[in-house]
């Protein structure tokens, strides 16, 4: 595929919490394991992305900031971060980009800046993968003006199931003023917890709404201590500990989004 258009898919929520970054981080490296080349673009100031494939967002020359921020964009190349995992690179955040918002408020094509800046990185990639704040903001705009397709993990709680309904709202209005092939990929079921009677009753809920249902993934991510220790190290659970349920539900999500 290299050479050809990537698929850029967005991972968001606007709610915390969800297991939004843990998704973007495990589900690259599970790409790589089937021979992908995979870009993670972390667009959330706190760097959690970053972080989890091993670099620290404070100690980076160049981050997705510097690709927003000015009105000739920094060649992505020169941002680009190369991880420890082959075809796995990485473009990092900063907390500076806690100010974009502000920064930019008044600036035309605001919501197209990231679009602009990725636009020499596009042949290079089987899949881009896009960690967004757990809010909307400017970034989260910037993100879907880029994406073709949107993956909403949503935590196996009442409050994550209550919050969908808002975050398909934003999609819809990115759809109809700025991205009109933006799409919803699937709704991933996470941090599922097979002991509890709630983490049954919200996936029941999930299969039966009708409106996500359709769009539920086959995929059930379990809640498995084993990741939240591999981001700690700063290494994809698929790395870190092959045989752990963590890393067989994202090599099955892998599967499910590729099809191979």
């Amino acid at each position: 595929m290299k050479g050809e258009k990537p698929r850029k898919i967005a991972v968001a929520n606007e709610k915390g919490g969800v297991g939004k970054t843990v998704t973007v981080i495990n589900l690259a490296a599970a790409m790589v394991e089937k021979n992908m080349r995979v870009l993670v673009v972390d667009m959330d100031p706190q760097g959690s992305a970053s972080s989890g494939l091993g670099t620290r967002p404070e100690n980076t020359a160049l981050s997705t900031y510097d690709l927003i921020r000015n009105a000739k964009p920094v060649d992505a190349e020169k941002v680009v971060v190369r991880t420890p995992w082959d075809g796995l690179d990485l473009l990092p955040a900063h907390p500076d980009l806690s100010g974009a918002d502000i920064e930019l408020v008044n600036v035309y094509g605001r919501e197209n800046r990231l679009k602009r800046g990725l636009k020499t990185l596009s042949g290079q990639y089987d899949i881009v993968l896009l960690d967004t704040p757990p809010s909307l903001s400017l970034l989260t705009v910037n993100v879907f003006t880029y994406a073709d397709e949107v993956l909403v993990p949503c935590q196996t709680h009442p409050y994550a199931y209550a919050a969908l309904s808002e975050l398909f709202d934003t999609i819809e209005a990115v759809r109809e003023e700025i991205q009109p092939d933006l799409s919803v990929m699937g709704i991933l079921a996470t941090l599922f917890d097979q002991r509890t009677r709630v983490s049954h009753r919200i996936l029941q809920a999930l299969r039966e709404d009708e409106r996500y249902a359709p769009m539920l993934m086959r995929t059930v991510i379990r809640i498995n201590t084993t990741i939240a220790e591999s981001a700690d190290v700063g290494k994809p659970v698929v790395f870190y500990r092959s045989g752990s349920t963590g890393a067989q539900d994202y090599r099955a999500l892998a599967e499910e989004i590729t099809g191979s």
